[in-house]
């Protein structure tokens, strides 16, 4: 009987051990998510993984790998030649594909013959992404989250900016997830990324946070934009203790006024988004909105969104989300500027240090 060997292909766990991380796949499978720091070269582009893959569906397995073994060939010649001729011959890269096969399996195999000690990761992507989604499960339990509450328009994820800029631990959501959160948040030019990259870049930030000390963090629904905030971790952060900002209206609606300074300069892009309130704000209310856009009148436009659908859903969130959960403290501002921001900031980190001494 043969024995079974196991395999000596580094694994995640491997990674620090390599100089240079090469992401075989194709460009699209890159772009969807990748493992952070890897460099994209391809050993088939996205037309090509095409035409093999209908090859060997439609023709058959022997002719697929035939033209796939001549295209990878050539594109992993000219990688070659363009990204890595001046390695030294103690360079030790790391490649994947999909799953550890054939893609990654090929330039692994050429590097190698040159003299290169090249790793092949086991089970290439797919492995990885199910390291993301089983330690996106059992990782925020180790942080004790600080929650900054309020109501639109209250300026927290620039609250929670000033307090990173002081030095504290931050999450970040909705900069990782290129949207400010609500139905009006999009970014323009700022597509948000994929699920998955979303996820990956998540897990990123937190494995650099110092379990010891806390993580402060924006209070989010489950979505962010299209995006899924993982239940492990939503759940965490709804058990932390929460700091609250109340801004008075004026305020608020001068912040607002800066922070999507595109709609007042380009008023398309909000007429555009306001027909996501449909089904949430009558026929009539959206129609007085949009004629408050065209005439310009912002302030009282933005004034009326808060008061007629965003503090009323933010009511019903907090009501939903934390039925019974009062925030530690209140903190009251008339100023969120930039400096009255800072100084909001501070006022929070030293009564939280003042309450934990």
């Amino acid at each position: 009987m043969l024995n079974k060997t196991r395999s000596t292909n580094p694994t995640i766990a491997d990674l620090d051990q390599f100089d240079e991380i090469i992401d075989v796949r194709s460009p699209a499978e890159f772009a969807e998510d990748h493992i952070p720091g890897a460099i994209n070269c391809p050993v088939l582009d996205n037309d090509q993984r095409i035409e093999v893959g209908t090859l060997y569906k439609q023709v058959s397995a022997f002719e697929a790998k035939k033209i796939g073994a001549a295209m990878v060939s050539e594109n992993i010649g000219r990688h070659l030649r363009a990204n890595f001729l001046d390695r030294p011959k103690n360079w030790k890269p790391l490649i994947y594909c999909w799953r550890g096969g054939n893609r990654s399996g090929s330039m692994t195999t050429v590097f190698r013959a040159i003299g290169w000690q090249a790793g092949q990761l086991e089970g290439g992507y797919k492995t990885y992404r199910s390291h993301v989604v089983s330690t996106l499960e059992t990782l925020p339990q180790q942080f004790n989250f600080v929650v900054v509450c309020g109501a639109t328009g209250s300026a927290k994820t620039r609250v929670l900016q000033a307090i990173g800029e002081l030095g504290e631990q931050i999450l970040d959501l909705e900069s990782l997830a290129s949207h400010k959160g609500s139905v009006l948040g999009i970014m323009p030019g700022q597509p948000q990324p994929s699920q998955k990259w979303f996820e990956t870049t998540l897990l990123q930030a937190l494995n650099g946070f110092d379990p010891t000390h806390p993580v402060y963090v924006e209070a989010e629904s489950r979505k962010v934009g299209n995006l899924h905030v993982p239940e492990a971790l939503i759940t965490r952060i709804r058990s932390g203790e929460c700091l609250g900002v109340e801004a008075t209206m004026p305020a608020r609606v001068a912040f607002l006024l800066k922070d999507y300074d595109y709609f007042l300069n380009t008023p398309s892009l909000f007429l555009n988004r306001i027909d996501a309130l449909q089904g949430l704000q009558s026929r009539e209310t959206l129609d007085i909105w949009r004629d408050l856009a065209l005439a310009g009148n912002w302030a009282q436009l933005v004034q009326e969104l808060l008061e007629k659908h965003y503090d009323p859903l933010y009511q019903r969130s907090q009501n939903r989300n934390f039925a019974g959960y009062r925030p530690l403290e209140n903190f009251m501002t008339d100023d969120l500027s930039e400096a009255g921001i800072v100084a909001l900031a501070e006022r929070l980190l030293h009564s939280r240090r003042a309450q934990i001494a």
